[in-house]
């Protein structure tokens, strides 16, 4: 399993749009090859920062199958207009075990 990780950082005064962008894409995440669940997490000290993780079978899920398809173009409609600058993503495996974070499998 992999965990992206998409540090996105909005606009100032586009945050509830993007929120509700998001939402909107869901399905896009959904349909998407590979994909097993996704958050959005808002950060609690720079309030226009955003954590998109998304759960993803294998690496080539979101970086082959999901970014040459007519759905992250979609996706890139619905919110790139939003964005302050470009993403910052990240690819991780879990390497270790915790306790009481269901989030560590978001949804």
């Amino acid at each position: 399993m992999i965990l992206e990780i998409a540090q996105i950082d909005v606009k100032q005064g586009m945050e509830e749009q993007f929120e509700a962008k998001v939402t909107e894409a869901v399905p896009l995440f959904q349909r998407a090859k590979g994909c097993r669940g996704m958050a959005l997490h808002r950060s609690s000290e720079v309030p226009n920062r955003y954590r998109l993780f998304v759960d993803w079978e294998r690496l080539e899920n979101h970086t082959v199958d999901f970014r040459q398809s007519d759905d992250f173009k979609e996706w890139r409609r619905l919110v790139g207009s939003c964005f302050e600058s470009p993403p910052y993503v990240e690819h991780t495996s879990q390497t270790g075990v915790g306790f009481g974070r269901e989030s560590s499998q978001p949804r």
